[in-house]
């Protein structure tokens, strides 16, 4: 059987090759790698606010949503000379090169590997130990319906506020919301963790039975606020990210008066280029609010005073000062109960 041609797209001033274009990534929709390609390209302008100038995690589906994918932190070796790379350092200390799109081009170059979704460090490629983004990750827990994440997300929102920050909001794509907060290049990623943590739980102390910022899945109600999102070497799906679902649903930006009345099934690789042609980018203004972390800092500060240490870290982080024991609270040992007198 002869081997299908690849259509040449050109953009940006490269020709970029979209290999196998009529393969099906999603069965039930019927989109092929081509739709995926022809996607980016219409929504590459608020894709590249997100992910552009940033390394990026390859999360590949070769074969379609319902095959295998695997991720790839290292960039391909063969990859046309204008795709940029950068090398970051991980916590383990090992490096690799990590793709920066730049351009279309690269968004375009992008998908034809399979990667339906971008993953973008919080880091700009030429500063990568100071993150410019905070991350706000609203997942609920099985059973919880979408109102009551945006009613959190709104909790969220006045927190910000309330702290001289300004957040930008976004469907997830899935069943959650994800919050970006602009912030100035000046704290690392252990910092950015903490303010985090802190935000998460006053969100969790203004409404405890909606929000929780628990770590451990046993101990979770509501919506939990996922503050390990903004650990280095930690990434979520970009804006415009086209998510592995079988109506190609997309992470999606929005206004916080569109987030109050709007469903995330809206959103999907079919009609997001006709809203995108329509509104632009929600998130177009986002650079321009970088905000100070010091008064979340703050509060980090009042709540340790108030002794609430530090909460679990990913398992494969090193054991950080402060940190509660990494073990699920139904294990934990617990002390010998006293013996009766004879």
């Amino acid at each position: 059987m002869a081997r299908e041609p690849s259509t040449i797209v050109t953009v940006a001033g490269h020709d970029v090759a979209i290999s196998n274009p009529s393969k099906v990534l999603f069965p039930e929709a019927g989109y092929t790698k081509l739709d995926l390609a022809n996607y980016y390209l219409a929504v590459a302008d608020g894709a590249l606010r997100g992910a552009g100038g940033r390394p990026n995690m390859l999360k590949r589906y070769p074969n379609g949503i319902d095959a295998d994918f695997f991720y790839q932190k290292r960039a391909p070796e063969s990859r046309p000379p204008w795709i940029d790379v950068v090398t970051i350092r991980f916590p383990s200390g090992r490096t690799a090169d990590e793709v920066v799109p730049r351009d279309a081009a690269s968004l375009l170059w992008i998908a034809n590997l399979g990667c339906l979704e971008l993953h973008p460090h919080p880091v700009r490629a030429d500063d990568l130990d100071h993150p410019d983004e905070l991350r706000v990750d609203l997942d609920p827990v099985p059973g919880v319906k979408w109102p009551q994440v945006r009613e959190v997300a709104r909790c969220v929102r006045v927190t910000l506020h309330e702290l001289g920050l300004t957040g930008w909001p976004k469907t997830s794509g899935s069943l959650g919301v994800h919050v970006y907060v602009r912030i100035q290049r000046k704290w690392t990623f252990d910092e950015v963790r903490k303010a985090a943590l802190a935000l998460a739980r006053e969100v969790e102390r203004r409404m405890p039975k909606l929000a929780t910022s628990k770590w451990w899945k046993e101990e979770r109600r509501g919506v939990f606020i996922d503050y390990n999102q903004n650990a280095k070497d930690r990434t979520i799906a970009g804006a415009y990210s086209v998510r592995p679902r079988p109506d190609a649903r997309v992470s999606a930006p929005v206004t916080w008066d569109e987030l109050d009345i709007c469903d995330a099934e809206e959103f999907t690789l079919h009609t997001m280029p006709a809203r995108f042609t329509a509104v632009g980018d929600r998130h177009r203004d986002i650079d321009n609010f970088a905000g100070s972390l010091e008064r979340l800092l703050e509060l980090s500060a009042r709540q340790e005073k108030s002794g609430l240490a530090d909460a679990p870290w990913p398992p494969h982080y090193k054991k950080h000062e402060g940190e509660p024991a990494r073990v699920t609270p139904s294990r934990r040992r617990k002390p010998p109960r006293a013996r009766k007198a004879q």
